[in-house]
């Protein structure tokens, strides 16, 4: 068997200067076609996961960058001061209550209180519902609005009406489709644990845009 290599081929064979060609005995898998083969069959092998690697870097590039989870925490507390505007268009019955938040979160938090349940003493127990609006930007990115409903679960000593906060929580999933500018797509939700001894609320979640 003769294929025809440059003068530059260092392979096996006999490469004959004259013809250009490279000679290969037939001496069985042991002899020189059977490296060949080998060779051959070895860069087939490399170029093949190579074309694998390839294509699992193009597919993770294609993902787009704005479908990442956002992990969120931060502080919110009361606006005793007015440093929130009038809740925005849509959205004006959103005055029960208003939140100052800071942290991954960073604008206002409005709330509309639409069921409330007290048990009353000896219990404490005081559960409420609503939904809300959050105006303002994620880590520092373009502002925008998303909507939330929220079950707040609390206990009070003695009761709501006449006691203080003895411990609370609440869970704010984001209504799918309510996002605008900075959240357009957002999904996700926060949870809120009440500081009763500071009046603070500590807030954890994660948000997903796109």
């Amino acid at each position: 068997m003769f294929l025809k290599f440059s003068k530059s081929y260092s392979g096996p064979g006999h490469w004959d200067q004259s013809t250009g060609y490279v000679g290969f005995s037939n001496v069985g898998a042991g002899g020189e076609m059977g490296a060949m083969r080998g060779i051959m069959r070895t860069k087939i092998q490399r170029l093949v996961l190579l074309g694998v690697l390839v294509g699992g870097l193009l597919v993770a590039l294609s993902a787009p960058a704005s479908a990442a989870t956002n992990q969120i925490s931060g502080v919110a507390v009361l606006d005793t001061t007015g440093a929130c505007p009038a809740p925005p268009a849509g959205y004006d019955d959103f005055t029960d209550f208003t939140q100052v938040m800071t942290g991954s979160l960073d604008g206002c938090w409005y709330t509309n209180i639409e069921t409330t349940k007290d048990n009353g003493a000896p219990s404490g127990v005081y559960i409420e519902s609503g939904e809300e609006v959050f105006v303002g930007s994620l880590n520092g990115g373009p502002e925008g609005t998303f909507a939330t409903t929220y079950q707040f679960e609390s206990k009070w000593d003695p009761d709501v009406s006449t006691g203080s906060e003895v411990h609370g929580r609440c869970q704010h999933p984001i209504v799918a489709g309510s996002g605008t500018g900075g959240f357009e797509g957002a999904t996700g939700r926060a949870d809120f644990k009440d500081e009763v001894t500071t009046g603070q609320f500590f807030y954890r979640g994660h948000i997903t845009l796109g």
